[in-house]
């Protein structure tokens, strides 16, 4: 019976190939998108789960309370000692702390070396319990005592390869930051992409203090700042609350009153951090959710058209009905029949929908490549990814095939043989009105969801940050003395193309930098509000085009210069009338007085998710690690070789890193831009849903009123007249979509918004050009068959009356 059936599906798939193609279309491109949603997903909810004892480490962050509360990943350096020392509860902890922007080198035997790499972020210095917190496959080297010793690093494959080929790396010599030998004691495999702790080096936390100077070791015991992060891994069976209920005691016994008032402990676990914005996370729970409801919303609109194109050609199987059941089919074998050919159109949909998704997620990787994402259709096949993955398939059978296969079953047989079968019959236009105002839901709710977005990047990317961007190229210094730093600013101010040349921390905007506290005038107390300091010498604020509202710039770069410039709000935070009124004011922060001698107009110090912060300019030397070279736009690219060729000889022994600041400010909204990439790519992909739809009512419409536009055209009803009764028809469909879609969508998207503190109004433009849109797809897409139905003969549709 079974081989029966199959036959006679294939046959009939066959038969009606044209509108078994667009179904099978359709429905894998719903699937594909689905596919690439859910992996994306998938592999994101992944990050930092694989290790073995996920479920019970922690993050350690510490809350900064202020004014306001700034939350960080780090705590004080002793946390992880005292957590791995004091508390039975705990199996082991481990501490790390990142290296940014250091140079390693590999020395050539003979004084000089053989290959020096800039690494960002690919370094960090952490114990021996790290290992033991963290699942690696080691290849060479103990685990226990490979990070134990100072001056000590462990390998990954990959950078073994990168700095020593294929010679064996145990043993070697690498040189720190040209300053301290790194001997290679362990060596280990790659670590997978979704760790939020990709690295690649692993220097010994006992190197630390050596690198610090004379001050290092007490330095390890200072619990005033955050520097490092710590992990924790309880022992089998001890709740959380254990270690939450512990950090009141720690801060009590080790921090001043001041400091316990300041610093706030939390303990979030190790998998939850990656969707925590807040302290770093790149991958928001709320995103993921809200692309989890795409990928249904765009499975159920595929799985919509399937059952729109099912039931619209039920009239041609009318007959094959009729006579199955003359012959004794039940409705039962009925339905099994036509659940089959569901089940493979539905296989051929997901298996184009595999290829499909393939296609695409090199180009999603490509998109993710700052996550370093290597999403493969392979996941698919890992145990909890099959999961629901075949739920899916079996939920898109369900959906797609029950409903039309219940309608064709239960075809009256004898109105079925003699062609009298009515719209109702085969389960009537309205239940397809409603399917298709669900597509345009949909379909409108993703055309304003990314008109919002566009408008919103639109909005960030030319809004006045209150500095100059355009042309400004950034390179490091290496330096901290002020002699050298002179040199600097003197040779870079000498190459053509080059107009002026600023030394500071990082330019005006820049990733999350933690304010200080600071007193201000005669008052013996911090103030109730923390500033961000701004690093920049003389030329800084005429280099940017930051405006003086009131007093002056600073007059030199000596290393004496005790001045300071603060903006408009810390002005206002103080509760002050008139910039004027701050100048010649001491404020008192990073240890030292300095005198207020200008008011700027605030500038944006980060992205435009935050507002504004009071923020202090000082000029202070052993800050100045980037000078700022405001280029001359005519012949860049000639500059630029030029800044690379004195920068190399001025620092031989370092390696050159150019950005532009524009470019580094683009990276503030990597997120913005890839969301929305995604959101345009998946709306068009719901607009073709729609279409497929769309031709679906249509058609079945052109079936049912047949004979209704055969007696109007016999009565003198113009092609346009007849064309309107299509067209008033879907004319209420959009409309009934849009009032769905516009609450839900102004709701949606208003709430997205909440998120920038600089953003645009949502103004009703944007509902209105969305109505537009659908209105527009629409015309196109049911015009074609309208017009056909419209000029066809009248005397074939009134032939059997």
């Amino acid at each position: 019976m079974f081989r029966n059936y199959l036959t006679i599906s294939l046959r009939n798939l066959w038969r009606n190939r044209k509108v078994t193609l667009i179904s099978t279309v359709g429905l894998s491109i719903g699937l594909a998108c689905g596919l690439v949603i859910f992996l994306l997903v998938s592999y994101m909810f992944s990050f930092d789960r694989y290790h073995t004892k996920a479920d019970r480490t922690y993050w350690v962050v510490t809350d900064i309370r202020q004014e306001n509360v700034v939350p960080t990943d780090a705590t004080p350096r002793p946390m992880g000692d005292v957590l791995r020392e004091e508390l039975p509860f705990v199996e082991t902890a481990a501490r790390l702390e990142n290296s940014p922007s250091r140079v390693m080198a590999v020395p050539d035997g003979k004084g000089g070396f053989s290959k020096k790499f800039d690494e960002s972020r690919s370094l960090c210095f952490t114990e021996p319990q790290f290992f033991s917190v963290f699942d690696s496959d080691w290849l060479s080297g103990n685990p226990e005592t490979a990070l134990a010793a100072p001056n000590t690093v462990v390998l990954t494959e990959r950078y073994a390869q990168k700095y020593f080929g294929s010679a064996n790396p145990m043993g070697k010599v690498l040189r720190f930051d040209n300053q301290t030998d790194l001997t290679v004691t362990g060596l280990i495999k790659n670590l997978p992409s979704n760790t939020k702790l990709r690295y690649d080096a692993f220097i010994s936390y006992a190197t630390v203090p050596t690198l610090s100077g004379g001050g290092g070791q007490q330095a390890m015991q200072d619990w005033s700042r955050v520097f490092t992060v710590c992990f924790v891994t309880l022992r089998q069976g001890t709740p959380v609350e254990r270690l939450l209920d512990a950090f009141p005691v720690i801060r009590k016994k080790y921090l001043t009153t001041p400091e316990a008032k300041k610093l706030d402990f939390h303990a979030i676990p190790l998998p939850d951090l990656e969707h925590m914005p807040q302290y770093g996370g790149r991958s928001p729970g709320l995103i993921l959710y809200t692309l989890i409801i795409v990928g249904l919303f765009l499975v159920l609109a595929a799985c919509i058209n399937f059952i729109n194109i099912a039931t619209a050609g039920a009239l041609k199987r009318a007959k094959e009905v009729g006579v199955r059941k003359a012959v004794g089919s039940s409705r039962g074998q009925l339905i099994g029949q036509f659940m089959i050919e569901t089940t493979l159109v539905t296989l051929a949909a997901v298996a184009l929908a595999m290829l499909l998704a393939h296609l695409c997620l090199p180009m999603l990787n490509s998109v993710l490549s700052v996550m370093h994402t290597d999403i493969s259709i392979t996941n698919l096949f890992h145990p909890d990814s099959l999961v629901w993955f075949v739920a899916l398939l079996v939920g898109v059978i369900l959906l797609a095939g029950l409903y039309p296969s219940l309608v064709l079953a239960r075809f009256n047989p004898v109105a079925a043989l003699r062609g009298r079968l009515s719209t109702q019959q085969i389960g009537g236009v309205f239940v397809r009105q409603g399917l298709i105002v669900t597509q345009f839901f949909i379909t409108q709710l993703f055309i304003i969801g990314v008109g919002v977005m566009l408008a919103q990047v639109r909005h960030m990317q030319q809004a006045d940050l209150g500095f100059q961007k355009e042309a400004i190229l950034t390179v490091p210094v290496p330096v901290s003395n002020a002699l050298k730093q002179d040199v600097v600013r003197a040779r870079m101010a000498q190459i053509a193309g080059v107009e002026a040349v600023s030394l500071g921390a990082d330019p005006p905007a820049t990733y999350r930098r933690l304010p200080v506290p600071f007193t201000y005038d005669t008052h013996t107390q911090p103030e109730k509000f923390p500033t961000v300091v701004k690093v920049g010498d003389k030329n800084f604020v005429s280099l940017y085009g930051i405006r003086l509202l009131a007093g002056r710039n600073f007059r030199t770069n000596d290393t004496t210069n005790n001045e300071a410039l603060v903006n408009e709000t810390m002005v206002r935070e103080l509760g002050l009338r008139s910039a004027r009124d701050v100048l010649g004011k001491r404020v008192n922060l990073w240890g030292g007085d300095k005198t207020i001698v200008g008011v700027v107009r605030d500038f944006h110090l980060s992205d435009l998710h935050q507002g504004i912060p009071p923020a202090t300019i000082l000029n202070y030397y052993r800050e100045n690690r980037m000078a700022s070279l405001k280029l001359n736009p005519t012949d860049i690219p000639t500059t630029l070789k030029a800044v690379e060729s004195t920068w190399n000889e001025l620092f031989p022994e370092q390696v050159f890193k150019a950005n532009f600041v524009d470019d580094l400010l683009a990276n503030f909204y990597i997120t913005e831009h890839v969301l929305l990439g995604l959101a345009e790519v998946f709306s068009l992909i719901a607009v073709l849903l729609s279409c497929l739809g769309l031709y679906g009512l249509v058609t079945f419409m052109a079936e049912a009123k047949t004979k209704e536009i055969g007696v109007r055209k016999v009565l003198g009803a113009t092609p346009a007249q007849l064309v309107w009764l299509f067209g008033r028809e879907f004319s209420r469909l959009v409309l009934l979509g849009f009032v769905l879609a516009a609450p839900l969508g102004w709701f949606l998207m208003n709430g997205w918004l909440q998120g920038y503190a600089y953003r645009i109004n949502f103004s009703g433009w944007l509902l209105a050009a969305t109505l537009v849109i659908a209105s527009l797809i629409t015309a196109l897409t049911v015009g074609y068959e309208s017009l056909k139905a419209a000029r066809m003969n009248p005397a074939k549709s009134l032939r059997n009356e």
